[in-house]
């Protein structure tokens, strides 16, 4: 069975993503879920085939909860970062509808994720996960950057179980 959330209102958002400035085409695939703004999607480049995560925030919702600068802040600070232990920042782009934020893949889900499947990880995981956790916090912080929303659903874990 699939960890993967049906979409109800997978409608708002086109099939086909479109960036202007790049002239790239992506494909909208899988929901993965929500947060208070933003829809996240497994999101496929339809030319070479590369998928990544997209991050879509309804410009709605922005201008309801007066959340423009904060969307434009957290794009300038993700773009400036580049660490093994923080999600990959590829581009971003938007239409009259919303903005979209392409991102690093995490295929292996959240840390919440895995929590639930297995219930259980050893004292050696444990060590692991929380020393690239720490490792990723330390880079943020060097950089004057706080996170903010630490929790095992926005800790994410890659094709090499690095945590991101």
């Amino acid at each position: 069975m699939s960890s993967v959330k049906p979409d109800d209102k997978a409608s708002d958002i086109p099939e086909k993503l479109y960036d202007a400035s790049s002239k790239k085409t992506y494909k909208r695939l899988r929901f993965f879920g929500k947060g208070g703004f933003a829809k996240c999607y497994e999101i496929m480049d339809v030319v070479s085939g590369e998928v990544f995560a997209g991050k879509i925030v309804s410009k709605k919702l922005m201008m309801k909860h007066n959340q423009k600068e904060k969307m434009t802040q957290e794009i300038t600070i993700h773009r400036s970062l580049n660490h093994k232990n923080v999600v990959g920042f590829h581009s971003y782009f938007d239409d009259p509808q919303n903005i979209y934020i392409v991102l690093e893949l995490c295929k292996k889900r959240s840390m919440m994720e895995l929590h639930k499947r297995r219930k259980i990880i050893t004292d050696y995981e444990c060590r692991y996960y929380i020393h690239q956790v720490l490792t990723g916090v330390k880079y943020l912080h060097d950089k004057h950057i706080i996170h903010r929303d630490l929790k095992l659903g926005n800790l994410f874990l890659n094709d090499e179980l690095h945590v991101k």
